[in-house]
């Protein structure tokens, strides 16, 4: 061994030597590590496991023994196991309640911060300004009047006539502003805009669907009398004829969705599909008058007519939001209109201010946890099998994974998609800006980000869950989900017998019960108070004031109190349950956790004392030089070992000459003071 010469055999072992600290052997290889293990004794006869070893334990219990040790599968699994370590992956969760509540904790806390991450990536997609942008396109094209000194907007369109006046009046106001307030003419820049700071994208887009004549059955009576018969709007039925001037104008002819590259929306009456008649407005005012009246005059309207979309693209760079607006009237077999309005604001381009790269950092560390917890969820499934299903909160994880998933897929989508969108209007910018598609897909990937939002504020019962006092929700439900089972079948049957009645007896005369299931929820509302009396004694003055009366009576009085008692009943046994259990909560973990801490530092302080006050004493002779004897008559007097007296001298016993000068001295002083 390389060294001093001088140093004896001895002295060269003790550097080799370990020293036993708990049930862990680890060399003394530095003077701070030896005046640590001073100040660290444990107190004779204490038997007992650290967490690490206890989590050692549960890992190698989980890990699937096939008798050969050292098998590289089963170390894989064991640092899995240990990185990953949740309640779930625990031997026996009442084996160690202190192990369990600290795994719990720590699942927690990076929960929290999971959360934290879906909070900024969800919020980072919206804007409250986003609102207030909706409300002004809606009152643009909806709440406007259809003419001066009417109270007819949009949403009162009841006929042909009141929809021509429509499209010839508040929706070219709305379309086109080519003067300035003050009546001069905007500059050719500025032309294009909405309000002066939407910018439309390409031109808007006119379709509308029709259905033959033949598309419903007339009774014999009528047959002489009536020759066509124009029903209720199905695909089935659909008239994709050409029809009018059919001057090959996409006004006249028919044009499925894969060419128009549009899907099937959901109306009031009917889905209706992405084809139909289309007709793009003209780039100025002027010119799109004389595209409406030409329409107008030669009947583009008729009997035959299901629906008309107008469908347009604008985007404020001011706020970096899309508006995909979507005017819709539908025109039902019983004669009149129906109309509606869909404003999607959307942020489609979601990377351009240093707040939406923060954003966008944020994503990349929501995806590091997903991927986290996929593998949390796959080694648990491992090590559970098909019990794993049998959990709730287990199928919960699995449901938020793969919403997820979902997401982080639209999201790359999305972005590639609008690239290719704004370079194709760049490139053709007199056509259609179908952003329709998108615009559904971002909504439909904001509900889902809503949803799993919803469902990780809603998973933290799962961890705080492990407390009887914090699991006071869980524990009545499932207590009583059998009572509330059975009482759910005689709720439903009572409820959906007033249901059908109501449907039946009021559904032609009030809105609030035309069809059976807007008269359910009719029903669920008078629970909640809210309710039209009066209506229903004008629908039927004897039927009305009944039906109100006995509802109330049996589901509000009867049913309802009767659930409220089962979950009061519940809810005391399982109160009484928690003052009963004397189980190691939160709170006691913590309060252990602070005394074991405290007594570390007293005893530890208590130590260094005693061995600074045994470094003073030891030189007997008085010569300012602490010999081998001295050192170890005094260490010894003081209770420690002769091989801790062994080790610490040759730590600090720098020239081997059995001998601690003022210098060496001076060093190990200084030690004990860190």
């Amino acid at each position: 061994m390389s060294g001093n010469p001088n140093r004896s055999h001895w002295e060269d072992e003790t550097e080799l030597q370990t020293f036993e600290h708990g049930d862990v052997y680890r060399p003394l290889s530095s003077r701070s590590q030896i005046s640590e293990a001073w100040s660290e004794t444990r107190p004779s006869g204490e038997v007992g496991k650290s967490d690490h070893d206890r989590a050692a334990v549960d890992v190698e219990m989980n890990t699937r023994d096939d008798g050969k040790d050292g098998r590289p599968t089963s170390r894989i699994m064991n640092v899995l196991m240990k990185i990953w370590r949740t309640r779930h992956t625990l031997k026996d969760e009442q084996s160690d309640r202190e192990l369990v509540i600290k795994t719990t904790l720590r699942e927690l806390i990076t929960y929290i911060v999971f959360v934290i991450i879906i909070c900024i990536v969800t919020y980072g997609m919206t804007n409250t300004i986003t609102y207030y942008y909706t409300r002004a396109m809606r009152n643009l094209f909806v709440n406007v009047k259809l003419e001066s000194g009417s109270s007819s907007t949009f949403e009162s369109i009841t006929s042909y006539e009141d929809f021509w006046k429509y499209a010839e009046g508040p929706l070219l106001d709305g379309l086109y502003w080519e003067k300035w307030y003050n009546q001069e003419n905007i500059s050719q820049d500025d032309y294009g805009y909405l309000y002066y700071e939407n910018k439309l994208l390409g031109r808007p887009r006119l379709r509308l669907l029709r259905v033959r004549s033949d598309s419903c059955s007339i009774h014999s009576e009528f047959k002489k009398e009536i020759t066509d018969c124009y029903g209720d709007y199905a695909k089935g039925i659909e008239d994709k004829s050409s029809f009018g001037l059919a001057n090959n104008e996409t006004a006249w002819t028919y044009q499925t969705s894969s060419e128009l590259k549009s899907r099937d929306y959901w109306g009031k009456l009917a889905t209706y599909d992405g084809g139909g008649f289309t007709h793009l407005l003209p780039e100025s005012r002027r010119q799109a008058a004389r595209v409406i009246a030409e329409l107008k005059d030669n009947m583009w309207l008729d009997r035959a007519s299901r629906v008309v979309f107008l469908d347009f693209t604008v985007y404020n760079a001011n706020i970096n939001l899309f508006c995909v607006v979507k005017l819709i009237v539908e025109f039902p077999a019983t004669g009149g209109a129906i109309s509606s309005a869909v404003f999607r604001s959307v942020k489609l381009l979601r990377y351009v201010t240093s707040l939406d790269y923060f954003v966008g950092f944020c994503e990349v560390v929501f995806c590091l946890f997903i991927i986290y917890y996929i593998v949390e969820e796959v080694l648990e499934i491992y090590l559970h099998r098909m019990k794993y299903f049998k959990n709730v909160w287990n199928c919960l994880d699995i449901l938020m994974i793969l919403i997820a998933i979902v997401c982080m897929a639209f999201n790359i989508y999305r972005t590639v998609t609008v690239g290719g969108k704004l370079q194709e209007l760049l490139d053709y910018p007199s056509q259609y800006a179908s952003f329709e598609n998108l615009g559904f897909w971002q909504v439909q990937f904001n509900h889902m980000s809503a949803v799993l939002i919803f469902f990780a504020w809603f998973k933290l019962f799962k961890y705080i869950s492990f407390n009887k006092t914090m699991n006071q929700l869980s524990s009545t439900l499932s207590k009583c989900a059998k009572d509330v089972l059975g009482f759910c079948v005689m709720f439903f049957i009572v409820f959906f017998a007033f249901a059908q009645l109501g449907y039946l007896v009021f559904g032609a005369q009030l809105r609030d019960f035309s069809t059976f299931g807007d008269s359910v929820f009719t029903l669920f509302r008078i629970i909640l108070g809210d309710f039209d009396f009066i209506a229903l004694e004008d629908a039927n003055r004897i039927l009305g004031p009944i039906f109100f009366v006995t509802y109330v009576f049996f589901v509000f009085f009867v049913l309802l109190n009767m659930f409220l008692a089962i979950i009061n009943d519940t809810y005391g046994e399982v109160k009484a349950e928690i003052r009963d259990d004397d189980e190691m909560t939160v709170t006691d973990y913590f309060k252990k956790s602070y005394n074991k801490l405290l007594g570390k530092l007293t005893s530890r302080r208590a130590q260094v004392l005693d061995v600074a006050e045994a470094l003073k004493d030891a030189d007997h002779n008085k010569d300012k030089n602490i010999d081998f004897k001295e050192w170890r008559t005094e260490m010894k007097r003081r209770g420690r070992s002769d091989k801790e007296i062994e080790e610490a001298f040759a730590a600090y016993d720098e020239n081997g000459d059995r001998v601690l000068s003022e210098d060496e001295q001076r060093h190990l002083a200084r030690d004990l003071e860190r």
